[in-house]
């Protein structure tokens, strides 16, 4: 038995000689090195881009620049709000459509789907992925835009009652148009990450709440649906981030018009947009401008990244097992068992 628990014939790690540990120690120094350049390169990124919008800065103030709702590049004036709120509405739209969709996939694809379909639906949903971003802006603005103009207006003329998303007259391109596209981008993405999460639920846990009587619903609500909590959270945060990045699509479906939209069916422009359009002409203040608005996006990243590490801390309490998962499970499901079992 002691033979058998030390390695390297009966020798410990600690008795082996300096130049046997070597691969460990190049391992954990390489990978530390790895990860410090990771955080390096970010580093360099904001410095970098600090010193380019410096100029922007400059001129309009921090706090001028990001909220001030006027972007005129004749009168060299610029002001980012316009494009910080396309950006966030176009993101938030691609959140509210693509991540109900996305978990009600992976569902489907784990708990209800047939076996022999399983595998195909998997491949088909992760093939979204694989499609250029210039493809779903071309689709999105010559076939999509067009075939939904009739139901854009129908709904803004319904709802003109509710600020911001009804009243006016239906513009192509549009905020719709881009969320919406954005939230097909984003599925893939959202989906692989809560299937995966979904695949790891015990099986004990699912088959004890079908044992006490629950449905084939109600174990999905009780006990599947808590344990996932932390991984959809984290999958949703990842596809937002990927959609406020997002250029190429963006830049053609959401038009140019650089002041704030007066309905969710008008064009405005976003942060990336502006960047792709512009930036092979700018000189000078411009450039700097744009570069700016280039760190306004990467700030607005990691603001996100860092509230969805919160989300997904506070989502996956209580740790390990998820007991309020199973207790879940089965105080919905012992009513049912307790009914089902009177004469």
């Amino acid at each position: 038995m002691e033979s058998a628990s030390l390695p390297l014939g009966g020798r410990s790690a600690l008795e082996r000689p300096p130049l046997a540990r070597l691969p460990d120690r190049a391992l954990k120094y390489g990978l530390t090195a790895l990860a410090l350049l990771i955080l390096a390169l970010i580093v360099y990124f904001f410095i970098r881009l600090v010193g380019e919008a410096r100029p922007a800065f400059a001129r309009e103030g921090v706090f001028g620049f990001t909220f001030n709702n006027d972007w005129n590049v004749n009168a060299q004036h610029f002001g980012a709000l316009p494009l910080l709120v396309g950006t966030l509405i176009t993101s938030g739209l691609a959140l509210l459509l693509g991540v109900p969709i996305a978990v009600a996939t992976a569902l489907y694809a784990t708990e209800l789907c047939p076996l022999r379909l399983r595998t195909a639906l998997t491949v088909l949903v992760e093939l979204l992925a694989a499609v250029p971003s210039v493809v779903y802006g071309l689709w999105g603005i010559f076939f999509l835009a067009p075939k939904l103009q009739g139901a854009e207006q129908w709904a803004a003329d319904r709802l003109s009652f509710i600020p911001f998303v009804g009243g006016g007259a239906v513009t192509i391109p549009n905020y719709f148009i881009t969320g919406l596209v954005l939230a097909i981008m984003i599925l893939p993405i959202v989906s692989a990450i809560s299937r995966e999460v979904m695949a790891t639920v015990p099986a004990d846990l699912k088959e004890a709440a079908l044992g006490l009587g629950a449905t084939r619903w109600e174990m999905i609500r009780t006990a599947v649906m808590p344990y996932c909590r932390s991984g959809i959270v984290g999958g949703a945060m990842l596809g937002l981030g990927r959609a406020l990045g997002e250029t190429i699509a963006v830049t053609i479906l959401i038009g140019d018009a650089p002041q704030l939209g007066k309905h969710l069916f008008g064009q405005g422009y976003s942060l990336a947009a502006v960047i792709a359009n512009e930036f092979g002409e700018a000189q000078g203040l411009h450039r700097s401008a744009l570069f700016a608005a280039g760190l306004v996006l990467f700030v607005l990243t990691l603001l996100v990244n860092g509230v969805a590490r919160l989300l997904v801390v506070r989502a996956s309490r209580p740790g390990g097992f998820r007991p309020a998962a199973g207790e879940a499970a089965l105080a919905t499901a012992q009513p049912i068992a307790e009914q089902a079992a009177q004469p």
